[in-house]
């Protein structure tokens, strides 16, 4: 098994970009910024250094605070756009309860088209937005 490299970035306004990959690495970036709690369309998503051969990305996101609530995530299409739009699908978003702030987690994985995953990368915020 090859070594593999975590990147965390500050990315300003309190975002963080966290990234693991065994050579160029896979980041992605969001924001909730202006996100209103607990909608169900997925944030806008901004993709680097995802690996050739990718055909589709594989979304997950996870409450820190509360990790065995179902949010889910989606799978989507890879044709070789790094920007993935604001409601490209549904989940169930952050929703803490009133007066809290809860930290969310997602991670996306590159997969091939044999079901390879052949990178990943997280990003790692606190909702609602400080």
């Amino acid at each position: 098994m090859g070594l593999r490299r975590v990147r965390i970035a500050a990315l300003g306004a309190g975002l963080i970009a966290i990234s693991s990959s065994p050579a160029a690495a896979m980041s992605i970036e969001y924001s909730w910024k202006g996100y209103p709690a607990c909608s169900t369309s997925s944030p806008g998503f901004t993709l680097s250094g995802v690996p050739r051969g990718t055909v589709k990305l594989v979304f997950r996101m996870v409450d820190r605070d509360m990790p065995a609530y179902p949010h889910g995530g989606a799978t989507i299409a890879y044709v070789g756009n790094n920007t993935i739009r604001p409601g490209a699908f549904s989940y169930t978003g952050p929703c803490p309860p009133p007066g809290k702030q809860h930290r969310y987690e997602w991670t996306v994985q590159a997969i091939d088209a044999e079901g390879k995953v052949l990178d990943s990368a997280s990003s790692r915020q606190k909702f609602p937005v400080p």
